[in-house]
């Protein structure tokens, strides 16, 4: 089937004995020392990362002064006019694909009707022809 031989069932190896494994509990750790009350942070105390180990916070960047309000409003028409082709397109092509198959079919089919008539016509005058040629003999 797929070119892959398996072995038949009477040439699997099967487990016929149960071998039992000899677990070893983990060695017994000494316990811990409970925490002392003043080792824990108080409520009131502000805990947090030292200075260089805390992310960086991004400040909100302002929009340069050199863009104008009309640049604005060009990039957001542009960009609101490509997402609106791109769906106009998407949507199109859908619409269109089940009429394009319906009109193709058509087509062939008128095609196959005028060639048949075509060769009719072909045939019926080669034969005419033919039987045209003989009679005069």
């Amino acid at each position: 089937m797929n070119g892959i031989s398996r072995p038949h069932p009477a040439q699997v190896p099967t487990l016929t004995e149960i071998i039992e494994e000899q677990v070893q509990p983990p060695a017994l750790q000494p316990a811990r020392p409970p925490l002392s009350l003043d080792a824990l942070p108080v409520l009131g105390e502000v805990v947090s990362p030292p200075p260089e180990q805390q992310p960086p916070t991004t400040q909100p960047q302002s929009v340069p002064s050199a863009v104008t309000e009309a640049q604005l409003a060009h990039r957001v028409l542009s960009d609101v006019q490509r997402q609106i082709d791109s769906m106009l397109e998407f949507r199109l092509k859908e619409a269109m694909a089940p009429l394009l198959a319906r009109h193709t079919e058509a087509i062939a089919r008128d095609l196959r009707d005028e060639l048949n008539r075509t060769l009719k016509d072909v045939v019926a005058r080669s034969v005419a022809q033919e039987l045209a040629k003989l009679r005069q003999r």
